[in-house]
């Protein structure tokens, strides 16, 4: 069974969206947990209407509601994805069938970044450059999308819920020294450029620039060095 964990925090305009596109799948053998920041608009009746389980926590984090959600997960294998992303038809069996039967205990996914703009295929052609080669020397994957294996993220005690920013990229460098870690090339995960758009190219890769740098050099961001707020686009 897979079990489908969404992190939300006010998330009213995007998660019908994407529990819209899962619903679509030629595929049964999944549930939806939504874990939720206490939101205050319609995210918990989107996500109760779409019949998702729903959970709520007071702490605020992505970390902090991966793990909720995936406590309570009852599949084998847990798919993370952040609620305004949107999978492609045919999407969960393709990955699930992939994840099988290449053995591996946690996997990221190539990106489309949901936008014609020009700027965001030359980002495409970069992430999946540095994704494709960092799979053998140093994975790293983003929290938008994230498979594995329920036994490796338990036996991790999953995300590490005092990073500020990065939790992501931790927790792919921790899971992928115990297990098998590729990225999936069976099918694409939509990316959304809605932070991008509204805070500006230059201002969010600078952020990111800065965050990876920090990480690469001094480990895990336990601290605030770039604003970067959740639940505010």
């Amino acid at each position: 069974m897979l079990s489908i964990v969404i992190p939300t925090l006010n998330e009213e305009k995007y998660l019908p969206r994407l529990i819209a596109s899962l619903k679509k799948q030629n595929f049964s053998d999944y549930e939806i947990i939504v874990s939720d920041g206490m939101s205050n608009d319609g995210t918990k009746e989107a996500a109760l209407s779409a019949s998702c389980v729903f959970i709520q926590d007071e702490k605020r984090s992505p970390a902090r509601q991966r793990n909720r959600g995936a406590a309570v997960a009852r599949g084998d294998v847990i798919l993370f994805l952040d609620a305004d992303t949107m999978v492609p038809d045919n999407f969960l069996p393709a990955i699930y069938n992939e994840f099988k039967s290449r053995h591996l205990s946690v996997a990221g996914f190539y990106l489309i970044f949901n936008s014609p703009r020009h700027i965001y295929r030359l980002f495409e052609f970069f992430y999946h450059f540095i994704c494709f080669i960092g799979q053998f020397f140093f994975p790293a994957s983003v929290g938008v999308g994230i498979m594995v294996d329920k036994k490796a993220h338990d036996y991790q005690n999953g995300f590490d819920e005092s990073i500020f920013i990065g939790e992501d990229y931790d927790y792919i460098k921790r899971l992928s020294k115990h297990g098998r870690y590729r990225m999936l090339k069976s099918a694409y995960l939509y990316f959304s450029v809605r932070r991008l758009e509204k805070e500006g190219v230059s201002s969010v890769l600078w952020k990111w620039f800065k965050g990876g740098l920090y990480f690469l050099i001094r480990g895990p961001i336990r601290k605030k060095i770039v604003d970067y707020d959740f639940g505010k686009y």
